[in-house]
């Protein structure tokens, strides 16, 4: 492949929104695992991605080697979030387990992560020592925590480390719209996204609920895909058909700020790329 053309693919994730699309995205949630990389290059990725109408994306990996070469090919274009996960592993242990922590330490010295996740964990597991000392070293970095958790939990944490910046993925998985509100509410420190939250806009509409939610905190949402499995990225440009389908069905200030604008507002771009 030619050098020009790398260069050409590198840069595509912030190219202009195919004309079929409205709004340009902030996607705050892909992943390019292991599994990943012998089907799809980073090229590719980034193909799949500008395609897609997305701008800028928000990754984490499992091994977090997969972010980072996402990264080295268009560091305008990906957001890269440190993942606690060495190896599938890590994902029922981490909380306890002192190596992990050493490893997220060891790797934040990069200096180019934005955030710490997904991660997966538990109520129980709030208080936990690798959680706990996540939670400081977002502090200490200004980074967000970015955790796939359920309601419960993200109340925990939110009461627990009231200094750090949470972001919920998939809003909770399966938390209505009124609990979401009720903890928006009462936490400032706490953004959503809504990555398979198809219950959103059902056949297309969108909910009564969750429209009033956006008006109500249009600054607090990003959307996203979630690419846990590599069969994930066929689905990527219709995942966000479906989510240009809903945003228009809202006032422009409110879509715009759900599509892109939030995620540009908490994760900058380098400068030579606003």
């Amino acid at each position: 492949m030619s050098r020009l053309l790398v260069a050409l693919l590198a840069v595509a994730v912030l190219a202009p929104a195919p004309a079929a699309a409205q709004y340009p995205i902030f996607d705050a949630h892909i992943h390019y695992n292991r599994p990943d990389w012998d089907a799809y290059t980073p090229e590719r990725i980034l193909s799949i991605l500008a395609r897609a109408g997305v701008r800028r994306a928000l990754v984490s990996s499992t091994p977090d080697d997969g972010t980072l070469k996402l990264y080295e090919k268009a560091p305008a274009g990906i957001v890269p979030s440190l993942r606690p996960y060495r190896t599938p592993g890590d994902m029922s242990t981490w909380p306890r387990d002192p190596a992990v922590a050493a490893y997220v330490e060891e790797r934040l010295k990069r200096g180019v992560y934005r955030a710490i996740g997904e991660s997966h964990f538990g109520v129980g597991d709030v208080p936990a020592p690798v959680v706990k000392r996540f939670a400081e070293l977002a502090v200490q970095h200004a980074l967000f925590l970015w955790c796939h958790v359920d309601d419960a939990t993200v109340e925990a944490m939110l009461t627990t480390y009231p200094g750090a910046r949470m972001l919920w993925a998939h809003a909770g998985v399966s938390a209505p719209a009124t609990r979401v509100a009720e903890l928006l509410d009462r936490h400032a420190q706490l953004w959503v996204e809504l990555a398979v939250r198809t219950d959103v806009a059902p056949g297309g509409t969108l909910d009564p609920e969750w429209r009033r939610l956006f008006l109500r905190h249009p600054d607090r949402f990003l959307v996203g895909t979630d690419t846990w499995e590599t069969s994930r990225w066929e689905s990527v440009r219709s995942a966000h058909e479906a989510v240009q389908g809903w945003l228009q069905q809202l006032p422009r200030a409110v879509a715009e700020q759900i599509a892109w604008k939030n995620g540009d507002r908490l994760f900058p771009p380098p400068r030579a790329a606003r």
